[in-house]
Parts: C-alpha cells; sequence; structure tokens
C-alpha cells in the first residue's frame, strides 16, 4: 500500500497510473488556508491512518481524503464535492486513484461515509448544500466536525440516509462534557472531545463501541512494539540467568566428584 498526498491532506489508496483514454478527475485546486482545520483534526493527528489500521484489508476499504466524488464521468468538476474524509468498504482503492476521485458508478455503490471539518469558509455549505448532494449521491451517512461550534452552530452531527433523505443521528452529552454519536455504517462512536487546558476547543475521537476504547493509534502501535521489546530483552536476559545458574551447578557437581 503507497500513500499519497494530495495538497494538504493524506489520501491512503494504492498508486496505480492511469490508462489510455480512461476517466480521470482534473486535480483538486489548493485548499484555503481557513481550510486547514481538516488537516489539523484527521491528518496531522493521524485519524486516517489510525482508521486504516483499524479497518485493515486496504485491497478493498478506502479511507481517503481531498479528492472528488460524482456519480460517473462529466466534464469539470463545477458543482462536484471533496470530503475531508471518505470510507467506503468493499470497493477498488486502486481505481480510486487511477481516477483521481471517487466516482459512484466505476465502484458500484457510494461512500459508506464521509465527513466534514467546519472552516469559516466551508461551514454554511457543510450544513446545507452538501446535505442534499450526499444525500442525492446515497451515501448513507454525512458527519460534520465543528471544534467550537463556531461554524457548524454544534460541534458534532450526524445524519443516516432513510428512504432517500438524511436524519439526524443522536448526539448524547457523556459526564466528561465529550459529545458523542454513534455510527453505524463504521460501528464506531464519534466523539467531540474537550482539547486539554482549552475548555471550549475540542478534537475528534473515535472510539470502538465493545471495548469502549479509543481505537489503536499510532501511538498505541509503537508503545506495544516497544513492550514486546522490552519483554523479550527480559526473556532472554532469564534464560542467559539460567544458563549460566546451569553451568554454576554442574561445575559444583564435578567438584564434589572429584572430591
Amino acid at each position: 500500500m503507497t500513500t499519497t498526498t494530495t495538497n494538504t491532506a493524506t489520501t491512503i489508496a494504492t498508486k496505480t497510473p492511469s490508462a489510455p483514454g480512461r476517466f480521470r478527475f482534473p486535480e483538486p485546486p489548493q485548499r484555503e488556508p481557513d481550510e486547514m482545520t481538516s488537516f489539523k483534526q484527521l491528518h496531522k493527528t493521524g485519524s486516517s491512518h489510525y482508521l486504516d489500521f483499524y479497518f485493515g484489508n486496504s485491497d478493498t476499504t478506502l479511507v481517503a481524503a481531498d479528492l472528488w466524488v460524482a456519480q460517473g464521468p462529466r466534464p469539470g468538476t463545477r458543482g462536484l464535492r471533496r470530503p475531508d474524509l471518505l470510507i467506503a468498504f468493499d470497493v477498488d482503492p486502486a481505481a480510486y486513484d487511477a481516477t483521481g476521485g471517487y466516482l459512484i458508478s466505476e465502484q458500484g455503490k457510494p461512500p459508506d461515509f464521509v465527513l466534514e471539518v467546519a472552516s469559516v469558509s466551508t461551514a454554511s455549505v457543510d450544513v446545507g448544500e452538501k446535505r442534499v448532494e450526499y444525500a442525492a449521491l446515497g451515501i448513507p451517512e454525512y458527519w460534520r466536525f465543528d471544534e467550537t461550534g463556531e461554524f457548524h452552530r454544534t460541534k458534532l452531527a450526524g445524519d443516516r440516509l432513510v428512504d432517500g433523505q438524511y436524519e439526524p443521528i443522536p448526539i448524547e452529552e457523556l459526564p466528561d462534557g465529550s459529545l458523542q454519536g454513534y455510527s453505524a455504517a463504521l460501528n464506531l462512536y464519534l466523539r467531540w472531545e474537550r482539547v486539554p487546558g482549552e475548555a471550549e476547543r475540542g478534537q475528534l475521537g473515535w472510539y470502538d463501541p465493545e471495548t469502549g476504547q479509543h481505537i489503536p493509534t499510532i501511538r498505541d502501535k509503537q508503545a506495544a512494539l516497544l513492550q514486546a521489546e522490552a519483554r523479550a530483552e527480559q526473556e532472554q536476559a532469564g534464560r542467559l540467568r539460567a544458563e549460566a545458574r546451569v553451568r554454576e551447578l554442574e561445575e559444583e557437581n564435578r567438584r564434589l566428584r572429584g572430591g
């Protein structure tokens, strides 16, 4: 699996050259500076990588960002959207990369999940036009995250497609002030969690409903690797001590027999 970077966002997909004559979306334009909130929440923190590790099977699971999504081939990109995060199961990530975006007619199904992170330049579109457009594309879940609630007027919101229209997903407030909603598409809880030391600013978390724990992060994997290495070193040291003790006992026995 190869990680390719588009502007400031990270797309997790397999790099496949586009075949001659194959439809390919134009390259997306540079993001506006205020849209860096999506980079900070999804890519700088490693969320896109955590999700890719968590779901596994990169041959059929797509965790991607910042490229176009459309029903079918079309001239130009006017009116098309580039979700801050897109997740799709049982699809062809290589085709996504070769096409330069998510083509529903090519993949045979809409993405299972899209998420937008609030910014001043996109907030009104996130809660208005995109909600209508993503429903028309048949995307089962559309989520929105806002660090402060300033732009979306709410910190965490999700919609689930029912009979062709989005219905709000319930969001609950936890005792620590976090906000949480359940994504059936991902079988995960999404959380708005307070940033330590910043009461009004939040960060995005992804929680396993079975364990109640955050999905494994890169740091978790690094810590597990270090612990495994430490255990291996301890076990090796224990074996060396045991072998040294055996040699001592054998030497003692030889001395006793010689005496």
